[in-house]
Formats: structure tokens, sequence, C-alpha cells
């Protein structure tokens, strides 16, 4: 698969990642794997960036995408725009539609590189533009044109298909499913469209009502059960409910909900922190629902994450903890509005075969600066995820300068973009330089089995020469 180079970058300034101190692995990098996003099929994992705010065609908040290649010493070219103006896209560019409101990686025919499921929540599928149907579209990018192919379409004016999304074989018939929430009249719910995804009809199920005004949070996807099938964590609110769940499939694929809890939260990450075979549930930010009188975390100012231990029985979140920024050697103090754990993300970082966990922390002020933003990266020891030294614009040898409402943190990813057997870690700040023409940044700190990252680089849409209107770039970010 290729993809046509549409803007190449400018000179992008240096980083590096300061010192986090990590367990070092005891040998050499680990071995290559094959990366989860590889939109040009290099080899290389890449970065995908929507900016649903952004202005296309003079359309304010017509909304694209741009992919960020990675490459043998880091990433450093964009593919520019991807919008709804390519002729290989489905739709117009029109004011609110929101392209880019949510990115997901899939591998449709299964040749070992990726294609990018992106929806528009504010699309609009009939001529009254105040009408939010929402659309999801898997964008290809073979034969140098970027290609794509509608998916999924919103039933109702309220529907707003397209701001979260999830992609595995729930069901377990060799097909790549889509998952993705909707909203409603009154309320919303979580929708189950099978695979394959491609532009064939195909009536999605329900597979959860919410209350009123309920939307979904986050999704993500994992083997919580060790079964070696896909299973679906989702993390939703509602006005006067809220929660956190598992849907798993049985061998008819059939779907039903396996573990629930009422603490709900921001974003959702698993991985085998504890590797056992099983995946691990983490909940950033998680918030009690206050209709009951229970919570995994009574801790939690400025923010706490939930990690619940995977099992292969049915006792799965039986051994669980709460981490916050007072939690013993995490860094950063506990401050209320920090939103610890409004983003996460999960990977090796030091090549020791354990997964680490990347926390996103938007609201932290770093000293008088309100909101600049920073993240911390737990270390996963022999004894679990413990400590980790938190990181800002401002620590040593980062790039730029924190700022207030940078809202570095807001998004986090982590894969290996430079293919050296680490993963590495993708921050975004989509406050940077906010007014201006060209706002927000990503930003790349490599993985390391030493205890400081090398050089890695501060990635901009100034950088790239996007076009202006490239604003809160990295406000919506996936590898």
């Amino acid at each position: 698969m290729r993809v046509r180079i549409l803007a190449a970058t400018a000179a992008v300034a240096a980083l590096t990642s300061a010192g986090l101190t990590l367990p070092l692995a005891g040998s050499a990098a680990a071995a290559v794997t094959t990366p989860r996003f590889d939109f040009n099929g290099d080899g290389y994992a890449d970065i995908a960036v929507g900016m649903p705010n952004a202005t296309v065609n003079g359309k304010a908040k017509a909304g694209y995408v741009s992919v960020i290649f990675g490459g043998p010493q880091s990433p450093s070219q964009s593919t520019g725009v991807i919008s709804q103006a390519e002729a290989g896209i489905p739709g117009t560019p029109e004011a609110g539609d929101r392209f880019g409101s949510a990115v997901a990686t899939v591998d449709v025919d299964g040749d070992g590189t990726s294609e990018l499921v992106v929806g528009a929540s504010g699309e609009s599928l009939t001529s009254e533009q105040l009408q939010d149907e929402g659309t999801i579209t898997v964008l290809d990018g073979s034969e140098w044109n970027v290609k794509g192919t509608t998916v999924a379409r919103g039933a109702s004016e309220f529907s707003k298909i397209g701001s979260t999304i999830a992609t595995g074989d729930y069901d377990g018939d060799g097909d790549t499913d889509l998952a993705y929430g909707a909203g409603g009249e009154e309320a919303g719910s979580l929708m189950f469209r099978p695979g394959p995804l491609t532009a064939d009809p195909v009536t999605p199920t329900t597979l959860r009502h919410y209350g009123m005004s309920g939307r979904t949070q986050d999704l993500v996807t994992g083997d919580f059960d060790g079964d070696g099938r896909d299973d679906l964590a989702t993390t939703w609110n509602a006005m006067e409910d809220a929660g956190t769940f598992i849907t798993r499939w049985d061998d008819e694929g059939k779907p039903a909900r396996w573990w629930s809890t009422s603490d709900r939260g921001s974003a959702l990450a698993a991985a085998d922190f504890d590797r056992d075979g099983t995946d691990d549930l983490a909940v950033g930010n998680v918030l009690p629902n206050f209709e009951t009188d229970f919570t995994y975390c009574k801790d939690r100012l400025g923010g706490a994450v939930l990690l619940l231990k995977g099992s292969k029985s049915a006792d799965f979140g039986t051994e669980n903890e709460c981490v916050t920024q007072d939690s013993p050697e995490v860094g950063g103090a506990a401050e209320a509005g920090d939103d610890f754990g409004a983003a996460l993300s999960a990977g090796d970082l030091n090549g020791d075969s354990r997964p680490e966990l990347v926390v996103g922390v938007p609201g932290e002020d770093v000293g008088s600066v309100k909101d600049a933003g920073g993240y911390v990266t737990l270390n996963n020891t022999e004894q679990g995820l413990y400590g980790g030294l938190a990181r800002s614009q401002s620590t040593a040898n980062m790039p730029g300068t924190a700022e207030a409402g940078d809202r570095f943190g807001a998004r986090v990813a982590v894969g290996d973009y430079n293919r050296d057997g680490l993963g590495d870690t993708a921050v975004s700040a989509p406050g940077e330089n906010a007014g201006e023409p060209r706002s927000g940044g990503v930003w790349f700190a490599p993985g390391s089995t030493e205890e400081t990252y090398p050089l890695g680089k501060s990635l901009t849409p100034f950088g790239f020469a996007l076009p202006n209107g490239a604003i809160k770039y990295g406000e919506v970010l996936g590898s």
C-alpha cells in the first residue's frame, strides 16, 4: 500500500524526552513487530491526526485528517490534507461536518497494511444541513491516492455517529467489525456493525441503550477473558446514570454484557500489564455514578486511573487498584482540575516486554501557568504499575514552553514510529498557539532502554505547511 505525500514537512524543532526513570531492559531492544497502523505500507507505524474543527474550502469545521508517517529517524512527513474535497472520498466539505471527529485503524483486506476509519459526526445525509446523522468512512491509501468507502450512516438527525469508534473481530468470523456510539433525540446508544467493512448496506445492531442524554465516552478493544477473541470495553455517561462495561461474543457470535460497573471514565486503555494472558482495563479520570453508593476510587482529587485486572473466570475486576498523582513516586501533585487520566495509551517503551501506561494530564498547571498540561508514564515493574515522572513542555530537553491553555497531554498514543523495537509516545497539545490560523501540535518522544530518551521532534501544522484553518492539531489522535 502506498500513499501520495501531499505536503512534505518543513524543518521541525528537535526535542529530547526528559529523564523518565523506567525499568531497564536486560538486553537490547525488543524485536521489531508489525505496526498496528501503517497507512503507507513502509513497515513503520504512523500517527493519525483528526482535525474536526479545521476549515476546508472556506467551510468552518468541515474537518480533515492527516497522517504523520513514521520513519527510520522519527516521524517527519505528513499526508497533508485528507478531506471530503478529495475526489475519492465520499461527501462534500460542508460547514459543521466535523470530518475527523474520531479515527481508528483497520486492515479490511488482510494484506498487513492499514486502512483508516474516520468519523464525521456532523455530516448531514439530507439537504437539511442542521441535521447531524453522521457517517463513518474507511480510507484506503493504496495506489498513490486516498479513496474512501462509507460503512455506517446515522439513522436519525440526532445520531451524530462518528465521535467514538472501535474496531475488532468481535464475533469471531474473521472479518473486522465496527463499534460506535450514536446519539438520539433523548438518549444515546452503542452500535455494532459487523464486517466486512465494505460499501454493502449492513443493518447495525444496538448493543446498549443509555438513559437521558446518554453518550459513549470511549471504547477500547481487548481480550479481557483470555479466550483469544476480541472483547469490547465501553465507558458512558448520561444525565442520571453512567458506567463502564465489557461486551463479549459467544461461540455463536452473539453479544452479551460480561461485566459492568457504575464507575465511568473519560478514556480507556487495554493491555496485559501483568502478563497473565488476559488484558487488563485502565479507566482514566474515573468518576462514580452519583446515583449509587459504590466507587472503586474514593481518592480522586485531580483525577484517578482505575486499573482492573483481566481474568479467565467470571471475576474480572476483583483485583483492582487506583492511581493518582498522590500515589507513591508518581510525578506531580494531585490538584483539582488536573484531569489525570483524560487520555490513556499503553505500550512497551523500554524493551522489557512489559507495557507501560501513558497518562495524559492536560489540566496540569506548570508552576503558575494554568492548564499548560503534561503527561505521566507509569512504570511497569514485576510488582505492577508503580511510579513514573511527570513531564511537560517546561521539562528539561522537551521542546517548546509551557503556556496557559496548551493542554499538553490532551491525547496520547503509543507506537513504534521509528521501528527500533521500542514503543514511542505521541503527545498532543491542541491548545498550542491558540488563536493563530494554524494551532496545536503533536510531540514525539522515542522509547529507550536507557534512563533518558534520545532526541525526538515536535510536529506542528506550521511545520507541515498545512493550510490556515488547521486549528487544534492533535485534538483527535490515533495510531
